[in-house]
């Protein structure tokens, strides 16, 4: 009977304690594993981050500050783990305008970036950054602001130049007879003619590009082979000079254009053939977008019929070899010629050009009208 009792008293105890486990709580779920990095996870902290990262400190610009350059440089200082240090992060740098739409993206591992799109003068913008590692990503920067450049009277500025030519003022020097057009631009009014710049910096890859009117068909030939904007180095006469860029129009219509990267070896001189120089139907009244970029290894000129947003009616290119760097680095509206120079005056008489952007950065929106 004693052992009896004794079974009894144990099962009476082992089911107090299954209804005491019964009414305990539930084991916590087990935290999320963390990746190698010691920094990401899949659980969101409240903000919807889902990296263990500070937000970036944005530097500049900040504050609502007036640009000084079309195409600004975002700086920002790195985001710290909150448990470990060391991880190499990416960053997502994103612009926004005044109304929140997204007007450029861009990510890597640099702490400083360079908007690339084409923004709107005299316009608030903001911009705000975030740290990113492995599919995770932390929280976003409080947004910062700053005010893009009022429409530039014209300056050069290191290896970029802007000339809009419409308000009869030049950043450049004249030579020749011209004319002012108000609101329109700067008619060079002989063969002589030409505007001269000078960057303080080579530019060694980049666009050249403007707006031309009174442009014509005047023959049934080639003849006059006369240009519309051209570049070299230095003062050496423009036909044999080893940093020669130019680009024409000739009395037929046809667009040709050279360009040389130092020397006369192959691929470090280009040109267009017979064959390539296609007649065009130009009229007086039309206003033309010329545009030739030298960029990775290959020369083009576009020219559009209209304006920058009309009619393609030439594109054309061909790949160079070498660098091209001129010292210094003249760029001209037109084409120079000094007494005793190989060739002729080669301007394109009675052109009107307005709006001349030379510059690595994309031709910017106020230099379209």
């Amino acid at each position: 009977m004693q052992q009896k009792g004794l079974v009894w008293i144990a099962a009476v105890a082992l089911v107090a304690l299954a209804v005491a486990c019964g009414d305990s709580q539930q084991k916590p779920v087990s935290p999320t594993t963390p990746s190698a990095s010691g920094v990401s996870g899949t659980a969101a902290s409240a903000d919807g981050s889902t990296l263990k990262v500070s937000a970036p400190v944005l530097t500049s610009p900040i504050g609502g500050v007036r640009l000084t350059v079309s195409q600004p440089t975002l700086t920002f200082q790195a985001a710290t783990g909150k448990y470990v240090s060391g991880v190499a992060l990416q960053y997502r740098v994103e612009v926004q305008n005044a109304a929140g739409t997204v007007v450029e993206t861009q990510t890597g591992t640099a702490l400083s970036y360079t908007v690339k799109a084409s923004l709107n003068v005299d316009t608030v913008f903001k911009w705000r950054v975030r740290a990113e590692l492995e599919g995770a990503y932390g929280p976003w920067t409080v947004a910062e602001t700053f005010r893009t450049m009022a429409i530039p009277t014209g300056y050069i500025k290191g290896n970029e130049l802007y000339d809009p030519l419409n308000n009869s003022k030049t950043v450049g020097t004249i030579y020749g007879p011209y004319t002012w057009i108000q609101g329109v631009g700067l008619r060079l009014d002989s063969e002589g003619s030409y505007v001269e710049y000078q960057l303080p910096q080579a530019l060694t890859e980049g666009e050249y590009s403007c707006l031309v009117t009174n442009l014509s068909v005047i023959s049934s030939t080639e003849d006059p082979k006369d240009r519309v904007f051209t570049m070299r180095e230095g003062s050496a006469a423009m036909n044999d000079n080893p940093y020669r860029m130019s680009v024409d129009k000739r009395g037929n219509g046809a667009v040709a254009w050279r360009f040389l990267t130092g020397n006369t070896t192959s691929g470090s001189y280009i040109e267009t053939n017979t064959a390539e120089r296609v007649p065009l139907a130009f009229h007086e009244s039309l206003t033309y977008f010329w545009k030739a970029t030298w960029t990775g290894g290959l020369f083009r000129v576009q020219v559009v019929e209209g304006g920058v947003n009309g009619r393609t009616i030439y594109d054309g290119s061909k790949s160079y070899g070498g660098t091209y760097k001129p010292s210094p680095h003249m760029v001209y509206a037109g084409s120079p010629y000094a007494s005793g120079d190989r060739g002729d005056p080669s301007t394109v008489e009675g052109m009107i050009i307005r709006q001349i952007w030379v510059s690595a950065n994309p031709r910017p929106a106020f230099a379209n009208q």
